[in-house]
C-alpha cells in the first residue's frame, strides 16, 4: 500500500488483543469518538519498547484528558505480549499482528530476512499514527531501525501542537 497521506483516512484492521478478543479499529472509532495514538513497536522482547510502552502507561491520564486513546501493535506473539503488559501494568490495546496485516497496511518498515543489517530477526520497526475521530491521519512518523522514536513527552508536544492548530 502507498504511504496514507497527511488528512486521508487510515485503514481498518482486525487484530487479536491479549485479553483474547478482536479488536476492530472501525469498531473501535465508532464506540469512541476520540483520536487515537497507534503505536507499532518491535515486540515484548525489545527493553526499548518496554521502556517507552511504561512511559506512554504514565503518561496516559494526559492523553486521555485531551480525548486521545493509545493502542498498540506488535508482531510479536500473543502470550508474549501478554506477559509483558503483566508484567508492566500496562492498560491500553496491545494488539498482535502475526500476519502483517495492519503492518502492511499502515506500509510499516518490516524487518525481515532480507534486510540489510542483522538485528533480533524478524519484526516490524517502530511507528506512530495520530488519527482524528474520523479515522482521518494527523500525524505519521515511520522507523527502519529502533532509534529516533518520539518519547512520550514529544508525542505530548505533539497532540497539544496539532490540537491548538488544527483547521476547523
Amino acid at each position: 500500500m502507498a504511504i496514507i497521506k497527511l488528512g486521508e483516512k487510515v485503514p481498518n484492521f482486525t487484530l487479536p488483543e491479549i485479553s483474547g478478543q478482536d479488536f476492530s479499529f472501525e469498531s473501535y472509532l465508532k464506540d469512541h469518538k476520540s483520536w487515537n495514538l497507534i503505536i507499532f513497536f518491535r515486540g515484548a522482547w525489545c527493553p526499548v519498547c518496554v521502556h517507552d510502552l511504561k512511559d506512554l502507561e504514565e503518561s496516559k491520564a494526559f492523553f486521555e484528558g485531551k480525548n486521545v486513546h493509545l493502542i498498540t501493535i506488535s508482531t510479536d506473539k500473543l502470550e508474549n505480549l501478554k506477559k509483558m503488559s503483566l508484567e508492566n501494568n500496562l492498560s491500553f490495546p496491545i494488539l498482535s499482528d502475526l500476519n502483517l496485516d495492519a503492518l502492511k497496511a499502515y506500509d510499516v518498515f518490516y524487518h525481515g530476512e532480507d534486510a540489510p543489517y542483522e538485528d533480533h530477526g524478524t519484526h516490524g520497526e517502530p511507528a506512530y499514527f495520530l488519527v482524528d475521530e474520523n479515522g482521518h491521519l494527523l500525524y505519521h512518523q515511520r522507523q527502519t531501525s529502533p532509534f529516533g522514536r518520539p518519547t512520550s513527552t514529544e508525542l505530548r508536544k505533539i497532540v497539544q501542537y496539532i490540537g491548538k492548530n488544527l483547521k476547523s
